[in-house]
């Protein structure tokens, strides 16, 4: 700790922070633009000018910058100085000598940290009268619009996406004052995380172009804090509606999970809220007829069906878990499903397994970008976790920073510490069976099968304890675990990631081998492991229990109860056609209109996300909660959408003849906790309905909101009162309270005086760039359940194939292999065509070009495809398509066939 006096008072402060970061962490405000909590400072823009003096006696002083001058002991500064303030208001007056004059019609505008700064520092008039320099804006892609005329030459952007996002098709071009910052041509940007442009930009240059199709101020949106749901890491978001319509998702704080970033996927993926032809009433189908009915004559209808009826219930990991569990009390445990296939649920329960042995530690994702050494066994961390991968590329860094601290150089100087890193990094190892996004870190890389990686992993385990390696493995591969080893060994703070995309535990028990063996250090798990599961609520059905799809279909039944699950997309068509034969009675609950909802005989119009409340479970193990940012049927009364536990407890209650008692969503929770042990916690992820702030709920919306009235015009001319949101906290108006407050997970936005722009999340955090002042949303289950002793695992034999045996591996990609992000309208353009890969070695052998089709069978199911030869794959391996393509069996051989005709060779 050290003291700074600033402007005649004492402050304690991190000695290790620099001056700008400290001050804002005390809640003075200092402008700045080039600086970012996790960008570091280079001292470009000027803009955080402070009067620094020797000492107290010293009248003089001098200007620097604040966010290069470290907080040391018994630094004196100002922050009124006259000199510094009129410092700084020159800044921006030359920052705005080229900018336009268009914040009415910015996108940016009301959301824009220039405006912030430029109010902060006093600068409210124009002396420049001449011609302004000018630029032409480039097509960036469907995610991201370019205006670069708007640019201050912060350096942010190439900053973020090549020094800290890794990636390489932005750059700046030109010098002196005609510098352009884009690409060398017009072209989509290729990074899967640029779409934090639009929030790491401190102007309009970078802006949603999702948006822009739908735009509103940000004042007049209506928000939500909220869960991503496009994988398991469990992000933060802000979800923004206006109209009944999702028109923009924001970053939102979480210090411990996704920090200040998202990918695209979670950015941009949640357009499938708004579709058209989602299910938006109950319907039933009648001899190829849909029929729109009212909710009492669906329940009704459903509750006769179901009446008396042995019921089979299935599942989902896309649902709450208030929605699987009001399905397993409508349908008993014994006839409750989890809606996963037997493979992918014994995969999720040995990864929750797992987490609880003793002796391993799961790290959250800001804990990921501390370790020093990372094996990554079998996951493309790119396509399936994309945020870990990001916090993955972090710690590849630290090494760099090792090194600048042995030269008494701060981890915040930016550019110091990348001129004595250079190349170094901590080393990173990816064992996968394609090539990844990650390949410029890595420090050595082995492509394989699944089986093979599992072997090598348990070969690396051994020769951490100096053990006799299997003997099926070569040489090279044995030279190679050696160095593995001797690495996370020598490192302060291995970390090993796997997880469930291969379909192969033995990859999950070899990583959890790994860091058993690396043993501990003062009582705490020397190594770190980390698990990816597949889905929002995986890890949480996995807590929950249940019967697999398989077992449940072999079941005799009556009717069937699908909740929010495509089981289309989990078994192939004829098996789910077999056991939906079975009876007449199926009824699904979904809020999309999937092949599952096709088969039924009624549909019960669900809630997504957006419009309803629950609780997820991350691959961490943290529950955390999303909150209904609208109420669709405010705009349109004939809309009947409700959350999925809502229609199951009606159901219930009329089937009993007496009610449940889940008048609101806390009833729910408590059941939930009360009835599944391993749940308990969560209780304590968001305050009860009744949590108020000075007598207030928390408003939704922004002070300045606006158009109310105006917005329901076509229905009525008056304003009705606003909904009543009975389930939280939370209020549907700006009537309520705005700002910090004792829970972390009921910030919708972030807001503060003078501060619009992201940048204001420094007042919600205990020191910028930290954690919220509330604590971290969130609780980690894993940490509060019982630990398992610890056991060892077996290496799995070698796979004895013969040269005309092919298997099949899954191929994930970002964008298409998500259930609902390949359902979203600006995904398309970024989903590739569906196609086999084939190595190149592959394709001489099988005598297959570029393009052209083939032919795979596996069990019963054929799929025709064109063929995508790639620089590796391993041998005898087909690269399947996950998302794009019917599902298959992906554990047996497969038999190959080559149409004879090449397609665009």
């Amino acid at each position: 700790m050290a003291t700074i006096h600033v402007d005649g008072k004492d402050y304690e402060v991190d000695g290790s922070e620099n001056l700008l970061q400290a001050c804002l962490s005390l809640g003075l405000d200092i402008p700045y633009f080039c600086w970012h909590p996790s960008l570091g400072s280079v001292g470009s823009c000027r803009q955080c000018a402070v009067k620094q003096y020797a000492n107290a006696d010293d009248k003089r002083g001098r200007l620097v910058m604040s966010c290069m001058t470290p907080a040391v002991n018994d630094t004196y500064i100002s922050i009124e100085d006259d000199e510094a303030r009129a410092f700084r208001e020159t800044i921006v007056e030359y920052l705005m000598t080229n900018h336009p004059h268009d914040c009415p019609v910015c996108e940016e505008g009301g959301h824009c940290h220039l405006q912030d700064m430029t109010v902060m520092t006093g600068h409210d008039r124009r002396r420049y009268r001449f011609t302004k320099r000018t630029h032409q804006n480039q097509d960036l892609g469907p995610f991201i619009a370019h205006e670069m005329n708007r640019c201050i030459a912060c350096y942010r952007c190439v900053r973020y996406y090549k020094d800290y996002a890794g990636g390489t098709d932005l750059g700046v071009y030109g010098n002196a004052a005609r510098v352009y910052f884009g690409r060398e041509k017009d072209g989509v940007l290729e990074s899967e995380f640029s779409g934090n442009l639009v929030e790491v930009c401190p102007t309009g240059v970078f802006t949603d172009k999702t948006h822009s199709e739908r735009y509103n101020r940000k004042w007049d949106m209506q928000y939500a804090p909220s869960i991503c749901q496009g994988c398991s890491s469990g992000c933060n978001i802000s979800p923004g509606e206006r109209y009944g319509e999702l028109r923009r998702i924001e970053n939102r704080f979480n210090g411990s999970v996704n920090q200040y970033f998202l990918c695209d996927k979670g950015r941009f993926g949640a357009g499938y809220v708004n579709r058209k032809d989602r299910p938006r009433q109950p319907q039933l189908h009648i001899e190829n007829r849909t029929l729109t009915v009212s909710v009492d004559e669906a329940l009704d209808q459903a509750i006769a069906s179901l009446k008396g009826q042995n019921v089979l219930g299935i599942g989902s990991p896309r649902a709450s878990l208030e929605s699987n569990f009001a399905l397993r009390e409508l349908v008993g445990n014994d006839n409750f499903s989890t809606g996963m296939t037997q493979q992918e649920q014994q995969l999720v329960e040995l990864a929750a397994s797992l987490m609880q042995t003793e002796g391993i530690y799961n790290p959250n994702l800001r804990e990921v970008e501390d370790y020093d050494a990372v094996l990554i066994l079998g996951e493309d961390l790119t396509q399936t976790a994309p945020r870990m991968a990001l916090s993955v590329r972090q710690s590849a860094k630290n090494k760099g920073l090792e090194m600048a601290a042995e030269r008494k150089t701060q981890g915040w100087l930016a550019e110091p510490v990348a001129r004595i890193a250079q190349d170094a990094k901590s080393p990173v190892y990816i064992l996968t069976p394609v090539a990844t996004r990650l390949s410029d870190i890595a420090e050595g890389e082995v492509v394989a099968s699944p089986n093979d990686i599992a072997r090598l992993g348990f070969a690396i385990a051994a020769a951490i304890k100096a053990e006799a390696m299997n003997g099926d493995i070569s040489d090279d591969a044995k030279v190679f675990a050696l160095e593995v080893a001797r690495q996370l060994k020598h490192a302060k703070k291995p970390l090993i990631i796997s997880g469930t995309s291969l379909l192969e535990p033995a990859l999950m028990e070899a990583a959890a081998q790994i860091a058993l063996n690396l043993g501990s250090v003062d009582g705490k798990s020397k190594a770190g492991l980390s698990l990816v599961v597949p889905e929002v609520n995986s890890m949480g059905l996995a807590l929950m229990g249940g019967m697999p799809l398989e077992k449940a279909f072999a079941q005799s039944y009556d009717a069937v109860v699908v909740v929010e699950n495509d089981l289309y997309r989990r078994l192939p068509a004829q098996q789910i056609k077999t056991a939906l034969a079975k009876t007449q009675q199926i009824i699904v609950l979904d809020h999309q209109e999937t092949p599952t909802v096709k088969k039924a005989s009624i549909v019960l119009s669900a809630a997504s996300f957006a419009e309803g409340d629950g609780t997820v479970v991350s691959q961490e193990g943290r529950a955390q909660r999303y909150f209904q940012v609208f109420d669709p049927a405010y705009y349109n009364p004939e809309i009947s959408i409700k959350e999925s536990w809502r229609w199951l407890h009606a159901i219930h209650t009329g089937i009993q003849g007496k009610p449940v008692n889940w008048t609101v969503l806390d009833d729910v929770i408590e059941a939930v906790a009360s009835k599944v042990p391993a749940l308990e916690g969560i209780l304590d992820v968001a305050p009860d309905a009744g949590y108020r702030v000075h007598g207030l709920k928390i408003a939704r919306e922004p002070r300045r909101y606006s158009g109310r009235t105006a917005m329901r015009a076509p229905i009525s001319v008056h304003e009705p009162k606003q909904p009543v949101d009975v389930d939280s906290a939370l209020a549907f108006s700006m009537e309520g309270y705005v700002g910090p407050q004792e829970s972390s997970s009921l910030i919708p936005f972030a807001w503060a005086p003078g501060w619009n722009s992201p940048q204001s999340w420094n007042k919600f955090q205990d020191e910028v760039g930290g954690h919220l002042k509330a604590g971290d949303p969130g609780v980690r289950l894993f940490d509060r359940l019982p630990k398992r002793p610890a056991r060892s695992f077996v290496a799995p034999a070698p796979l004895l194939d013969n040269d005309s045996t092919y298997r099949l591996v899954p191929v994930h990609h970002i964008f298409a292999s998500g259930e609902m992000t390949v359902r979203t309208p600006v995904m398309q353009s970024r989903i590739p065509e569906a196609a086999f890969s084939v190595s190149r070695d592959d394709a001489a052998r099988l005598n297959v070009q570029q393009g052209q089709r083939v032919t795979v069978k596996a069990g019963d199911t054929s799929i025709n495809l064109p063929v995508n030869v790639v620089d590796y794959l391993p041998y005898g391996y087909v690269g399947y398509p996950v998302g794009l393509a019917p599902v298959v069996s992906l554990t047996d051989s497969i038999a190959i066939s080559v149409d004879a005709a090449a397609v665009g060779v």
